[in-house]
């Protein structure tokens, strides 16, 4: 992404002095991708300016009355704080602010050229950062369907032979194996039901016992049978029984209630 395009760096600026705040301000105002999103007199306020602003970057004053710079990152919890870069007027709080995570730690007055380098390497932790969340939500989306199934590939005496989808008229369970009835034909495959059944075109295909699945395309008729059971009637004239248990699937794909 270029420095055009790529997203403003949003910056939150927590100090108890407005003197610092305006120089602070001052600086982050000659950077063209930075956005000042809020800035924050107490600790206090800070805590609910990450909260409810979430910015990218904060520059925290340590030293603050009530609550200082290392009770902000208490309060708001390490892990999900913004990048942060401490300012503070004492280098003796450097050690405690690495320990918080910081990513820099700047001393007043503060250097121009400090102040940049800084900045550049907020830059760059928060690009790491979106590009790592961005990873997190691709990684827990549901992956996209695959095609359905166009050809079975069944092995029959050393040959493997490649079987049209749409020819199979319907396939029962078999021990171990699917039967697939095919016109005249039979073929036996080494595969589950419900391996084949999320593999098959769901527009085509249903279940309608726990071991038959049957081409939509080829039921004539449904007869009604004992107890709200019906018998499908293929067009070749074979009999299957239709289980109460799967009678919602052949009602959604046929558009209609039995």
């Amino acid at each position: 992404m270029s420095a055009g395009s790529r997203a403003p760096l949003r910056v939150l600026v927590v100090d108890d002095e407005p003197l610092a705040r305006r120089g602070i301000h001052a600086r982050l105002g000659r950077m063209a991708d930075v956005e000042i999103v809020g800035e924050c007199a107490s600790g206090r306020e800070a805590v609910d300016a990450i909260r409810g602003l979430s910015p990218d970057l904060v520059f925290l004053d340590v030293q603050m009355p009530g609550l200082d710079g290392f009770g902000v990152v208490e309060a708001v919890g390490a892990e999900r704080m913004p990048v942060v870069v401490f300012v503070t007027a004492y280098d003796q709080h450097a050690l405690r602010a690495f320990e918080a995570r910081a990513l820099d730690y700047l001393l007043k007055p503060i250097d121009d050229e400090r102040f940049e380098q800084a900045v550049a390497r907020a830059r760059a932790r928060v690009a790491e950062r979106r590009e790592s969340a961005v990873g997190r939500r691709l990684a827990a989306a549901p992956a996209a369907p695959a095609a359905p199934l166009e050809r079975i590939l069944v092995r029959s005496g050393g040959r493997v032979l490649l079987v049209a989808a749409d020819e199979v008229d319907w396939i029962e369970a078999a021990g171990d194996y699917l039967r697939l009835h095919v016109g005249p034909a039979r073929h036996l495959l080494r595969e589950t039901m419900g391996a084949l059944e999320a593999r098959l075109d769901p527009r085509r295909f249903v279940r309608i016992h726990r071991s038959t699945i049957v081409n939509v395309s080829r039921i004539r008729e449904l007869q009604p049978y004992f107890n709200r059971e019906y018998v499908v009637l293929l067009r070749d004239g074979t009999r299957l029984k239709l289980s109460r248990g799967y009678r919602e699937r052949l009602e959604l794909l046929l558009g209609g209630e039995l």
